[in-house]
């Protein structure tokens, strides 16, 4: 009797030790999840189906229930966009073909608005190419007049190469159709000295990297925004290469703003995906107001992440700076709703000075701030996981509502419990919405676009009811 009491003792103490150290490394189950199956790979078949069976109870135990795919979450308007007013061109150009439309972009002038009659478009070679530059209030603008009127089918690895400075896209439908996933890369381009680009109100389907920006010859695409689009894909990504829906390498200044982003997993490789990244060296990139959903209608292996400022880290020779001492300097994560992510939902690496503040995340593995290069004020976020640093990351934590990583092993979710529903998309509060214990040091509106009041709620909307188109 006493013997088998002070074994149950030891295995007690055993199991609470390696708690505390999961805890103290910010290591939550579904990071641990696959590490337990990579480490039991290739053993017998005692150890590996004890590492499948733990690699399952671990997920089953963070993850819980996943939630439903709901078609009506791309319907969603984050970021209470408007609808989009009429352009005043200087020189109106109709087009009515690709081969109309190419010759139309060879020779824009400032000013012009190329409006696609509606239809059908096949790009099936050669990118549509964005050289002439547009002006400062007299841009160069490519769109339809009315959204879900023009779809154009790309079968090439890159659709709109943007290389000049001030162009707009808006309405258009732009859908990804190789024959092999590998080869549609990008739907935009946007590089070297393309500044102030717009992208605005498109739907944007089956690309590896939907939106790619980068740095060539010592130029960067600054000012650019990413506004009210729809970007998604249908299945996963058979590809090698990144899988991050936005890319944005090494530019500065960028708004990315009121985008539903979903299903971004990548079937190739390392299997590791984003939605929105923003690094080599770049600063003051705003991301606000997103809907991200790692798995809405799609499930599969590997790990995603959410939205990052600092991503996988920049080969020096990409980065603004050609070190990378930070991959990022006071950008911005704010008002935000991210779910349904099988690695973090927010992951900040090698990012300076950053603000992460009126989230809400939810099916993730939390907000993480990882390296001592990272910093960041950490404010009114409601989080269905940990708040943690990694790696010596400085989190400056103020009143945010999260869940321990004890309470993860354990398989509680409180935060996610306030919430009624089995959609992303029909998220209510049960019951009394959650509200701050102080004002916001920097008030802005929710994710709907909704004027929140002295007390807001936390995370990032007051009621996602307002997002609804």
């Amino acid at each position: 009797m006493v013997l088998g009491l002070v074994a149950l003792a030891g295995v007690s103490a055993a199991a609470a030790g390696t708690l505390w150290f999961l805890d103290s490394r910010g290591i939550t189950p579904r990071a641990l999840s696959p590490y337990v199956a990579k480490r039991s790979s290739g053993h017998n078949d005692a150890i590996e189906q004890t590492g499948r069976w733990m690699q399952r109870t671990l997920m089953a135990l963070d993850r819980g229930s996943p939630y439903a795919g709901d078609d009506t979450l791309l319907t969603l308007r984050a970021g209470g966009l408007a609808p989009v007013a009429p352009v005043q061109a200087l020189r109106a150009v109709a087009v009515a073909d690709t081969a109309a439309l190419r010759a139309a972009m060879a020779a824009a002038l400032p000013g012009d608005v190329i409006t696609l009659a509606p239809g059908d478009y096949a790009v099936p070679r050669g990118e549509l190419a964005a050289r002439r530059p547009g002006a400062e209030g007299s841009p160069i603008v490519v769109r339809a007049e009315q959204a879900g009127t023009v779809t154009i089918a790309m079968g090439i690895a890159e659709g709109f190469k943007v290389t000049a400075p001030y162009w707009t896209f808006e309405n258009l439908t732009i859908r990804g159709v190789c024959k092999f996933q590998l080869f549609c890369e990008h739907a935009f381009h946007v590089v070297g000295d393309a500044g102030h680009f717009t992208a605005r109100n498109n739907t944007v389907v089956d690309f590896n990297s939907h939106f790619k920006i980068n740095a060539r010859r010592g130029k960067f695409p600054d000012h650019g925004a990413i506004i009210g689009n729809t970007i998604t894909n249908t299945t996963i990504r058979d590809t090698s290469t990144s899988v991050t829906l936005i890319d944005l390498v090494s530019g500065s200044d960028w708004t990315i703003r009121g985008n539903v982003i979903t299903d971004f997993i990548k079937g190739g490789s390392d299997r590791i995906s984003y939605g929105v990244f923003a690094k080599g060296a770049g600063a003051r990139n705003i991301l606000e107001q997103n809907i991200v959903i790692c798995e809405h209608l799609l499930r599969g292996p590997g790990q995603r992440v959410g939205m990052s400022l600092g991503g996988g880290s920049t080969g020096k020779q990409y980065c603004r700076d050609a070190r990378c001492l930070t991959e990022q300097e006071d950008s911005v994560i704010r008002a935000n709703l991210i779910a349904s992510c099988s690695d973090d939902g927010i992951y900040l690496n090698s990012a300076a000075r950053s603000v992460v503040s009126h989230n809400t995340v939810l099916d993730t593995g939390g907000i993480v701030v990882r390296f001592a290069t990272s910093s960041a004020d950490v404010e009114g976020n409601l989080v269905d996981g940990a708040i943690r640093s990694r790696d010596g990351g400085v989190v400056r934590a103020n009143d945010n509502l999260d869940t321990s990583i004890p309470s993860l092993y354990a398989g509680r979710h409180p935060v996610r419990e306030m919430f009624s529903g089995v959609s992303v998309a029909a998220l209510a509060w049960d019951g009394a919405a959650p509200r701050r214990k102080q004002a916001p040091s920097q008030p802005a509106p929710d994710l709907c676009g909704v004027q929140r009041p002295a007390l807001p709620t936390y995370g990032a909307f007051e009621s996602l009811a307002a997002c609804k188109r």
